[in-house]
């Protein structure tokens, strides 16, 4: 079973906006397999299905970005996971160009509040993530701002094709193992 955790904020004011990308992502993967977010449970919503014959949990915590640890932590207990082994999160990053991704097996939170949370009350940096990029902001923006800001209406328009890739990347680890995913993904 795997747990995908796509970080964001709840709430009308932060729909589509950079910081909510893995909110949108795993919406995407849910719509692509008729998948509900029906179900609530340790401050996510939930949907539950199968993927690429493995069964899956897709989780959109409501805890807001800076507290998203405490929801990943209470669903990695309840559905009894490995996070080394069936965790992954999805997550805006601006050290990344707009529309790359990045696949890691572990590593740091960085600068990401939400990553940091999750770190910090898992106790361990030793779990899958896909990072989305989302661009710098421009010379002497608020990084805050920027992120909580909306895309431009020109990467709107790429953002679709974005979440298909993401949609894509989460399949082929799910069905074909992580390593897969990075030789294909992680490319340049």
């Amino acid at each position: 079973m795997w747990l995908i955790v796509g970080l964001g904020n709840p709430g009308e004011q932060y729909a589509r906006t950079r910081h909510n990308i893995g909110f949108e992502c795993v919406e995407r993967l849910a719509a692509r397999h008729g998948l509900q977010f029906n179900k609530k449970r340790a401050q996510a919503d939930i949907a539950e299905g199968t993927i690429g014959g493995q069964r899956v949990v897709l989780a959109r915590p409501f805890t807001f970005m800076n507290l998203s640890g405490r929801s990943v932590v209470g669903l990695k207990g309840w559905y009894k996971i490995n996070p080394a082994e069936a965790l992954l999160v999805i997550y805006d990053d601006l050290d990344l160009p707009f529309g790359k991704l990045r696949l890691r097996q572990r590593g740091s939170a960085g600068t990401h509040n939400g990553m940091r949370s999750i770190v910090n009350l898992m106790g361990s940096q030793d779990f899958p993530r896909l990072r989305v990029g989302i661009d710098k902001p421009p010379p002497r923006w608020d990084t805050a701002a920027y992120v909580l800001g909306r895309f431009s209406t020109e990467q709107q328009e790429e953002l679709p094709f974005i979440y298909e890739q993401v949609a894509d990347a989460v399949e082929l680890v799910v069905r074909e193992g992580f390593t897969a995913a990075m030789n294909k993904y992680n490319i340049s």
